[in-house]
């Protein structure tokens, strides 16, 4: 695996001396949610982008054919409107001139990437259901979501046999479909019985009636699937206030501490999701994008306080495998450091060595798989549990996996045409 300058700059601070410094800046489109119900899972990205950019210039900037060039994000929101999304995407490329773009994907990008495609922008998304042949530019390096799910059932699983009445729910739009559609083939492979399921509108503020009606039919676990932050914590405290005391599962959980406090301490023992926090001492010495979760964790934490998300550092992360793409190459045009990063099927991803890989799912092998982290609170502490291979699950499971998505509608066969840009 390529180790990038990044890599090597975070371990140990050394900037090859011999590089001349030019005078162009890099520029780095970044499309997201800034604000509205989505904006956690954008703007704690764009300070993780920040952070990696300062620590970037702070070495000479990024080498590009024996030059450090500086780098610099330009950030938009992508939560105003359809149409502000599309205009800001032309912004990015044709009055920035973007070589990257950074988005979190699903709705908030659907309305901008047929236009990105026509011109082989090369852009990157947290929700690989976006990809498809359709979109040869797309890429999904750094977040798998939903299908890193699987790792959260398949240890709860082994860890609790007995337990084998599920209570499901998820919002009803493109981020949480994957998520319900992979949640049931878990359960299922683990020959876990879904006694409840609930699909709800993305603008639904009714957490505890959504709890009631779960809890009616006795689930020994309940899980929120993919449901955004504030739902996450609304669902959380009325599952507490109605008594209920099993495992629960959530892809994420951001802000826990809060939900910690507003719940108790042994109530949540009990929650199971799928992101650390970045001082977990199992990331210590493990491959990771810089090699030093802590040092970016602190920084962060510094700068930024009370801010860290599931997404803080992995916009930052694509980054760092771009920079080993673009040193790779020598060039920071889209389809250069594509085919860098694409070379041999295979890079270091976040938690490890990952494969290109989608075929049967998306139609084209633009996602990055390898491991995932599954986390539990431990005395009001995120704690890493295990280390699980999402590619290993998916050997086994595929058929199960892709007939879910069938039932939802969410094969990239089924799914809706790209129009013309």
């Amino acid at each position: 695996m390529t180790t990038s300058l990044a890599q090597r700059l975070a371990m140990t601070g050394n900037m090859p001396r011999s590089m001349l410094r030019g005078q162009e800046t890099v520029r780095i489109g970044f499309l997201a949610p800034l604000t509205g119900p989505s904006a956690p899972w954008g703007r704690p990205g764009l300070e993780g982008c920040q952070i990696w950019t300062d620590w970037v210039n702070g070495q000479g900037g990024l080498p590009v054919l024996g030059r450090r060039r500086p780098v610099a994000i330009i950030a938009r929101d992508a939560a105003i409107s359809a149409e502000e999304t599309r205009v800001a995407a032309r912004e990015l490329v044709e009055d920035h001139g973007v070589c990257l773009l950074l988005g979190l994907g699903g709705d908030s990008l659907a309305p901008a990437l047929p236009w990105l495609m026509a011109r082989r922008v090369l852009t990157t998304t947290l929700l690989p259901f976006d990809l498809s042949p359709q979109t040869p530019s797309l890429i999904a390096p750094a977040e798998i979501h939903p299908l890193f799910v699987v790792t959260g059932v398949e240890w709860l699983a082994e860890q609790r046999p007995d337990l084998r009445r599920v209570a499901l729910c998820s919002q009803d739009d493109m981020m949480g479909r994957p998520s319900l559609a992979t949640y049931r083939a878990a359960f299922a492979a683990k020959g876990r019985k879904v006694v409840s399921e609930i699909s709800y509108d993305p603008a639904e503020r009714d957490a505890r009636a959504i709890v009631g009606a779960m809890l009616k039919a006795d689930p020994q676990v309940i899980c929120w699937c993919s449901s955004e932050p504030h739902m996450v914590h609304a669902l959380t405290e009325a599952a507490f206030d109605a008594g209920f005391r099993g495992p629960i599962l959530s892809c994420t959980g951001d802000n826990y501490q809060r939900m910690v406090g507003r719940t108790s301490p042994d109530f949540m023992e009990n929650f199971i999701f799928q992101f650390p926090d970045f001082d977990d001492p199992k990331l210590e010495g493990t491959a990771f994008f810089f090699r030093r979760p802590s040092a970016f964790h602190a920084a962060y934490a510094d700068r930024f306080p009370g801010h860290w998300s599931a997404v803080s550092w992995e916009y930052a992360s694509v980054l760092d495998l771009w920079q080993a793409a673009v040193e790779i190459c020598g060039r920071t045009d889209s389809m250069s450091v594509l085919g860098a990063m694409k070379r041999g099927g295979q890079m270091m991803q976040a938690f490890g060595p990952a494969r290109w890989y989608g075929e049967a799912l998306f139609g084209i092998d633009h996602a990055l798989i390898g491991r995932w982290p599954v986390v539990r609170i431990e005395k009001g502490k995120a704690r890493i549990q295990a280390f699980l291979s999402v590619l290993d699950w998916l050997e086994r499971h595929e058929e199960l996996l892709l007939a879910e998505l069938a039932s939802l509608g969410l094969l990239w066969t089924q799914r809706t045409i790209i129009p013309p840009a």
